[in-house]
Order: C-alpha cells, then structure tokens, then sequence
C-alpha cells in the first residue's frame, strides 16, 4: 500500500527501492561476527521511520516496538544507514555550475520580482520541532500543526 508505506517512511516505495540499490554495498552492511545483520531493507527502514518522527514516537523504545526489533538494532541501523548515506556525500551534494547558478537566477526573477532575483536558492518552511515550549515567549513558536516549533527559510 503505497499510502501507508509513504506515511510511515515518508517516501515513496520509488524512492526506498532507489536507496537501498545506492546503499546495499556499503561495507559497513558486511557482518563480521557469527550473527548476520538484519537485511539492508528493514534496517533502511528503522532509520527512516526514526527519521520521520519526534519526540517520544523517535524513541528508540518506539522505533524498536514498531519494527519488532530490539533498540540495540534500532541504534545499529540508524548508525548504519547514515554511515552509508553520509558516503555517498560528495556524489550528491555540491554547488551548482555558473550556468545552472544563473538560470535559477533567471527562474526566481521571472517567477517573482527582480528585486528577488540574486536569491537563486530558497529552501522554505522547514519546521524544526522543540522538545517543549521556549521559556520566552513561548506562545510565539506554537505552529499551525500545534507543535512548539522553528521555522527554517535558508536564501543564497
């Protein structure tokens, strides 16, 4: 059920299957005791459904009792999965060309205003959870999903 796989792991089954081929044969999935690992399948998913969550539903406890699992493995996968992700770095994360820098710049212009135009790369409304309401003005974090909360926009 693809609605259900998405709103447990918050991607699509597309998207995990295309994780999983990209992070399979990182070594750190290689067991090296008398004990074989869980498959890189259900540990990609421990990860992701702690990932997906805050607060006491991101507990390792949590996590352990959703995926049957004890927390020592909900730890190791999580470990696991973003050592391999994390490897995978310098492949997907780097700064665009001139040329691409200056058709996002050209996008921004034609789809806002010109005075927008040298911000050429927007993320927005990100929230970032808090554990309990700010001491300070509390009342001013307090989100639209009722949630204490920050709200991210990063521009360049």
């Amino acid at each position: 059920d693809p609605y259900r796989f998405r709103r447990n792991l918050r991607v699509s089954p597309t998207t995990f299957d295309t994780l999983v081929n990209r992070i399979a044969h990182h070594p750190v999935f290689l067991s090296t005791g008398p004990q074989a690992q869980l498959p890189v399948e259900e540990q990609l998913a421990i990860a992701l459904k702690r990932f997906g969550n805050f607060g006491s539903n991101a507990s390792v406890e949590a996590i352990a009792q959703w995926a049957g699992v004890s927390a020592g493995m909900v730890v190791n996968a999580t470990r696991r999965v973003m050592e391999a992700i994390l490897s995978l770095h310098d492949e997907y994360v780097h700064w665009p060309s001139a040329a691409a820098k200056e058709e996002a710049k050209e996008w921004v212009e034609a789809a806002s205003c010109a005075a927008w135009r040298d911000g050429w790369l927007f993320v927005d409304g990100t929230l970032v959870p808090l554990a309990d309401k700010p001491g300070f003005h509390g009342e001013s974090y307090f989100d639209r999903k009722s949630n204490y909360s920050l709200n991210v926009q990063v521009t360049l």
